[in-house]
């Protein structure tokens, strides 16, 4: 009897990963990844963060089959069933525990968008808990989000969907990037208790006007009046805009980790130092616009100067335009090829839309068997773009089978 399992998808180069293995895990069909990081002579194969999340992926699904070469420069990938924090596989007291290493230098919301993606088609209810010494609350270097922005920019898009229920995102103990932009020590929950059959169908074509702003100043292990002068200078900027403008300010200490040395092997560091700004607009018609900026790890950054970026960073996510910021097309986008079989339409900025990222998730959905995307201007003088998308139906496996 011939093997029935498909064969694998074949990708090469590590842009994308993540969200290929996302697809692949929604949709059932393996992959095949090679020529990863194979020109660097110092560090070729799988990075830390990338073998973090493959532990992350086996943790939250159960019969998934991953292989990579002994270099790691190639990845084979046979998805499984997407169960949660069940109990016996993966999880403890329906929560499942997963440690970062210090070596990390990508954000915890490089693990928490992907997984938010996963959480709504899952078995059962997702209750996953990063912590070690490689969580980074905060914006990084390296592009990735704040968790404050994904509590507050990426989470509610959800709704959209219909998918609301029990959602929550904690951020236990808070850390900016350690020295040279690796570590952290912060400590982040993910609570995502909503699970559905199929995915309503969006259809959002009203950007409508900013009518608020709301953000988080942050300061891990430096003087609270930090946060004070990054939020005169981006209300000195924003103000003009919209007067219901409100940041909150959180300042906390920053997290030991272990540091052990000959003379003292108990010895302990502070890591993590730092602050930033992470601010959220809303439109009128609940559309959301985000910015995010932190310090860097070598410091040197007066706070009013984080204060000015981020504020003109959000004013920048503002004047491209549509319906979706860059941070959360990817992510609604998907959404929206997994749904029902029905056609879903959102307005799109060009800007937005002509980015790498969102093109290369086109191209890789359309790999994965989704539909090619619909485009025609949209009405008016705002020069977007409404993107068509017909839902591939995949739904809940779990669901459907229990």
């Amino acid at each position: 009897m011939a093997d029935a399992s498909p064969l694998p998808l074949r990708f090469t180069g590590q842009k994308s990963l993540v969200h290929r293995l996302v697809l692949s895990t929604l949709t059932g069909r393996p992959i095949r990844v090679s020529q990863i990081r194979s020109s660097s002579h110092t560090n070729p194969g799988l990075a830390p963060h990338e073998v973090s999340f493959l532990r992350l992926l086996e943790a939250i699904t159960n019969g998934s089959a991953i292989e990579f070469s002994y270099t790691g420069t190639t990845l084979v990938y046979r998805p499984g069933l997407i169960t949660g924090s069940v109990a016996g596989h993966g999880a403890s007291g329906g929560v499942i525990k997963h440690e970062i290493p210090d070596t990390c230098r990508r954000g915890a919301s490089y693990f928490l968008t992907p997984l938010c993606l996963l959480a709504p088609f899952s078995k059962a209810p997702v209750n996953v808990l990063l912590t070690g010494p490689g969580v980074i609350t905060s914006a990084t270097p390296t592009g990735d989000l704040s968790v404050d922005s994904v509590r507050t920019a990426i989470l509610p898009l959800y709704a959209q969907f219909g998918i609301t229920n029990n959602l929550e995102l904690r951020i236990l103990r808070r850390s900016n990037p350690g020295p040279g932009g690796k570590g952290g020590g912060g400590e982040v929950q993910l609570v995502f208790g909503h699970q559905v059959r199929l995915p309503k169908t969006l259809h959002l074509l009203n950007p409508g006007r900013v009518k608020r702003v709301r953000g988080v100043a942050y300061a891990t292990g430096v003087a609270g009046s930090n946060n004070a002068h990054m939020i005169e200078a981006a209300r000195g900027v924003l103000n003009p805009l919209v007067a219901d403008t409100y940041i909150f300010s959180d300042v906390s200490s920053a997290p030991w980790l272990p540091a052990p040395e000959k003379a003292n092997p108990a010895a302990k560091r502070k890591t993590g130092v730092g602050f930033g700004l992470s601010l959220v607009a809303e439109s009128s018609t609940g559309v959301l616009y985000s910015a995010d900026v932190a310090s860097g790890p070598a410091g040197g950054q007066p706070p009013e100067d984080i204060g000015r970026h981020c504020a003109f960073q959000l004013l920048e996510s503002i004047a491209q335009g549509g319906c979706v910021a860059r941070a959360a097309a990817p992510t609604l986008l998907t959404l929206m090829a997994m749904g029902s079989e029905d056609v879903g339409r959102v307005q799109v900025g060009r800007d937005v839309l002509a980015t790498e990222e969102v093109i290369g998730l086109g191209r890789d959905l359309r790999a994965f068997g989704a539909s090619g995307w619909g485009l025609r201007d949209a009405e008016g003088e705002s020069g977007d773009v409404v993107v068509s998308i017909v839902g591939r139906g995949v739904g809940n496996v779990g669901r459907k089978i229990a």
